[in-house]
């Protein structure tokens, strides 16, 4: 017995193997079912992760390995399907032959030959495992000479050793065609004649199959038409081998003067799921059949020449049509049987053209009429016949004879001129003869045109045709004139002429429009159609044949086609980088030489919105000194669109909602509708957007930041003392340059506008000058020490002065100091207070100085004071200089701080809560 294994191996290296039972492969051949025909293709296999599925044939000689069982041969039979990759496992020797590995030494395997099979296959010498070894395995590379085969075989000798459990394994890998080639033909265009003639129901083979690599129901199984056109079919025949051949049916009459070819595409299609198709051009070309016969347009014609008429004359001529082609449509001319012999004597027939000539000279025996009965002869006809009656009219006298010599081109009567030829071109003598020899003869010219003939001085009876003006093929092309030779008896001889003008390129191609307008939408797609020139030539033939060429200022983008004259744009453009162009167009035509002339192409490109507005600068700064009237300019907001027209028309706005704020849209005008306040808000953000008149409509935004320059609008405000009538008892106790009270101001204002300095402009008291107060700090300090008669009340009038430009301001307080030991009576204080104050105002600017006191100062004693005063001006001098440079650096740095107040600021607190600085008067009582 023999077990199958059929293995479903996971790219996670799993396998789920089953065994049945079938019959010895020794006793009975194995017959292999294909199971479904329609295979995966390597996409689908690819989706599913290359899952492979494996058959395994194993026949064993005994149940177990022995060193008597390895030596005979086993054969293995695998199948899996084309289109696997590299690495997957096929089978396991030792598994699949039921093999036992605990052998010692161990089994190792190898393949016999590493030709043909190393390439497609890897064995594992100590596992015994068999992989795919090629990147991709293709049946049809693998059985190249028979790739529409059914079987494909791999085979393979494994040696199993050592020596003592030495054994041979035949392996077939039976590799199953998936559909992965698409039937094609040989080649692109297939030709079959029919004859028109055939039958219906003729079946004709169409050479040239389509050829498919694929085996089996991949492989071609029909065909079809695109276009049957009522009169065709297909059928497919198969052999013997399974090849299938196609084969055109004829349906329907066919008619090679109806219709002459057919065209249509053959489509071969092969049994895959889903199924892949090829195709090929097939031409039905109809093949004449003598299946017409000549006609003639009438039946009898009547034709009268004189009878004195020259031998040579052309009487007249006869024309069949057959609508056959080539050798079917070949006419001969001939006498009926019934035609007399005089007349065939007296008459020639070019059996070719149809020609009658007089081959005779016409005398006065001559019978007057003659009946010609003329067949035309096809190949396989019954000839047409027509009749001709030529009457011959007798003269008592000869007419004069007109015997030309020809000077220009002549052929049948017919005269060649070129259309260029000069004036007084000679075309042919014309010699005139009088038979009789009785009469004068007079010669003219009947018919029009640009022709003269006249009498040639030299000789009698000589006669010279020639032009009397330019000939113009464009104009005329045929003149139809006579020589007329008239006897004084009235007789009268025409020598009929026919004038060919012939063309020659004497004209240029003309535009039908000299100026070519055309307008395009920007952003066009390559190749667009801009226009088609056009220009006509009067010149015939290949004279008359146009092409186009585009001029050398024709930029490189644009083509133009040499045989329509179709003018497109290969790339995209862009309005903005160009509007207009203007260039020029040459038609020429095939003469020789050529001729040409020019046309001017202008070109507008039409602007289409694809710009958004674009502000000159995406963070707007403004700077504005508060207090700044209502409406008045703040700046421009620049904003630009390279679209034109309405695509280009810019409207702003202010996105983030301001009731303060208004844009003059048209110049780009930043307002504000107030005046604005620097205490209240030190700076505002903006985001503006500007939007174009397009559809649809772009836009863009830009920040704006506005910042409030401090104006000085805020004098300082005295927050102690907080009434001019408040007091502070001061002992005379004492000591000189102790502090006794304070003046302390706030300004709203910011920088050198908010810098305070104090200084007393008024004084009243015993001794006033004993106070003094630090212009800095607004500190009042005792002086000089106080005596007895220094007791009472002083008045001190300070003002309080900021450093604003242009105009400082400043406010004024009254402190009011009472010097006593104590206060036994307030009311004699507070009415001391409430009389006005008889102070002298000095108007003085504030500074810092040292009053001489009453006592007696030594002059040694002012060294000390002069160098503390020179120390303290010093010092003054680098603060300010400091305060200058900090605020120098404050502005060097305002483009690093955004929406922060660049104006140098004295810290001073804004929210300060002003009710903690409500100080009381400050009481110095006796101990």
């Amino acid at each position: 017995m023999t077990a199958v294994s059929l293995g479903l191996n996971y790219q996670g290296n799993e396998r789920i193997t089953q065994h049945t039972g079938v019959q010895s492969w020794l006793l009975k051949p194995f017959n292999l079912d294909m199971g479904q025909q329609a295979s995966p293709t390597r996409s689908s296999l690819s989706h599913v992760q290359h899952f492979l599925f494996l058959c395994l044939i194993v026949p064993l000689t005994g149940p177990a390995i022995s060193s008597a069982s390895y030596s005979t041969a086993s054969e293995l039979l695998y199948m899996l399907h084309e289109g696997l990759p590299k690495g997957i496992l096929i089978g396991n020797i030792v598994r699949d032959l039921q093999l036992g590995l605990l052998t010692d030494p161990p089994l190792s395997f190898s393949l016999a030959s590493k030709g043909l099979s190393g390439k497609y296959v890897t064995l594992d010498n100590s596992t015994g495992e068999l992989y795919t070894s090629a990147e991709e395995l293709d049946r049809e590379a693998l059985c190249p000479h028979n790739p529409g085969a059914q079987d494909c075989v791999l085979l393979l000798d494994i040696i199993i050793l050592p020596q003592e459990y030495f054994r041979l394994i035949k392996v077939k890998i039976a590799v199953i065609d998936v559909n992965d080639n698409a039937p094609m033909f040989p080649v692109a265009q297939i030709y079959i004649t029919v004859p028109e003639n055939a039958p219906v129901n003729t079946r004709l083979v169409i050479e040239h199959p389509a050829y498919d690599p694929d085996g089996g129901l991949n492989g071609v199984q029909t065909y079809r038409l695109v276009d049957y056109y009522g009169v065709f079919t297909l059928d497919v025949e198969e052999n013997e081998s399974g090849e299938r051949t196609p084969y055109l049916i004829i349906m329907g009459t066919l008619d090679r003067e109806v219709k002459s070819e057919y065209k249509t595409i053959i489509i071969a299609e092969d049994g895959g799921n889903p199924p892949l198709v090829g195709s090929a051009t097939l031409s039905i070309l109809i093949s004449d059949v003598n299946d017409n016969c000549p006609q003639f347009s009438e039946s009898a014609m009547n034709v009268t020449i004189p009878g004195n008429s020259s031998v040579g004359m052309k009487v007249t001529m006869v024309q069949a049509v057959d609508i056959d082609l080539g050798s079917n449509a070949i006419i001969t001319y001939a006498f009926s049987e019934r035609v007399p012999q005089s007349s065939k004597e007296l008459f020639y027939l070019d059996e070719n053209t149809g020609i009658i000539k007089l081959s005779k000279k016409v005398d006065g025996n001559t019978i007057q009429q003659h009946k010609l009965t003329i067949l035309a002869n096809g190949p396989g006809c019954i000839p047409a016949v027509i009749s001709v009656s030529i009457s011959i009219i007798k003269v008592a006298l000869r007419p004069p004879e007109v015997v030309p010599r020809y000077i220009a081109t002549e052929e049948n009567g017919i005269i060649y001129l070129k259309e260029l030829e000069p004036i007084h071109t000679p075309i042919a003598f014309f010699t005139i003869k009088d038979p009789d020899g009785k009469y004068k003869v007079k010669c003219y010219l009947e018919g029009e045109g640009p022709f003269r003939l006249g009498a040639y001085k030299t000789y009698t009876n000589e006669y010279l045709l020639e032009t009397t003006n330019t000939l113009d093929f464009e104009t005329k092309r045929i003149f139809n004139i006579s020589v007329v030779a008239l006897s004084l008896d009235g007789s009268k001889v025409r020598k009929p002429l026919q004038v060919y003008i012939l063309d020659e390129n004497d004209n240029s191609p003309v535009f039908t429009q000299p100026t070519i307008e055309v307008t395009i939408e920007e952003n066009n797609q390559a190749n667009a159609f801009l226009a088609k020139l056009h220009a006509t030539d009067a010149d015939s033939g290949e004279r008359g044949q146009i092409s186009y060429f585009l001029g050398p200022d024709a930029p490189a983008y644009f083509a133009l086609d040499k045989q329509t004259g179709i003018l497109t744009v290969t790339t995209m453009l862009d309005r903005e980088e160009k509007e207009k162009y203007r260039f020029t167009v040459k038609a020429r035509d095939s003469g020789k030489p050529p001729r040409e002339s020019v046309a001017t192409v202008h070109i507008t490109v039409l602007d289409k919105n694809d710009n958004s507005p674009r502000f000159i600068s995406k963070d707007f700064s403004f700077f504005v000194p508060e207090n700044f009237p209502g409406f008045g300019e703040i700046g421009v907001i620049s904003v630009t669109d390279a679209d034109s027209g309405q695509n280009g028309w810019i409207a702003l706005s202010i996105v983030n909602g301001s009731d303060i704020f208004v844009i003059d849209t048209g110049k780009g005008l930043l307002r504000a509708k107030v005046s604005l306040d620097r205490e209240q808000q030190s700076s505002y953000t903006l985001w503006v957007e500007a939007a174009d008149g397009g559809d649809p409509t772009l836009s863009s935004t830009a920040k704006i930041t506005i910042l409030l320059l401090d104006v000085n609008d805020n004098p300082p405000l005295v927050l102690f003392p907080q009434s001019n009538m408040s007091y502070l008892l001061v002992l005379p106790s004492t000591l000189p340059g102790s502090p006794v009270t304070e003046v302390y101001a706030v300004d709203k204002d910011t920088g050198m506008n908010a810098v305070i300095a104090y200084s007393i402009i008024g004084r009243r008291g015993p001794r006033p000058e004993s106070f003094r107060i630090d212009s800095k700090t607004g500190n009042i300090t005792l002086e000089e020490s106080l005596m007895s008669d220094d007791y009472g009340l002083y008045r001190l009038l300070v003002k309080v002065t900021d450093h604003g430009y242009p105009e400082p301001l400043f406010s004024t307080v009254m402190v009011n100091l009472f010097v006593n030991d104590t206060v036994s009576n307030e009311s004699y204080i507070e009415s001391l207070l409430r009389k006005d104050a008889d102070i002298n105002i000095e108007e003085k600017e504030p500074q810092i100085a040292i009053e001489p006191t009453h006592k007696k100062i030594e002059a040694d004693s002012c060294v000390p004071t002069l160098v503390t005063l020179s120390i303290f001006c010093l010092g003054s001098v680098i603060l300010i200089t400091l305060m200058a440079m900090y605020i120098c650096l404050r502005k060097g740095k305002k483009d690093h701080r955004i929406n922060e107040n660049l104006e140098v600021q004295i810290p001073l607190n804004g929210k300060m809560d002003f009710h903690l600085l409500d100080k009381k008067p400050i009481e110095i009582s006796n101990i």
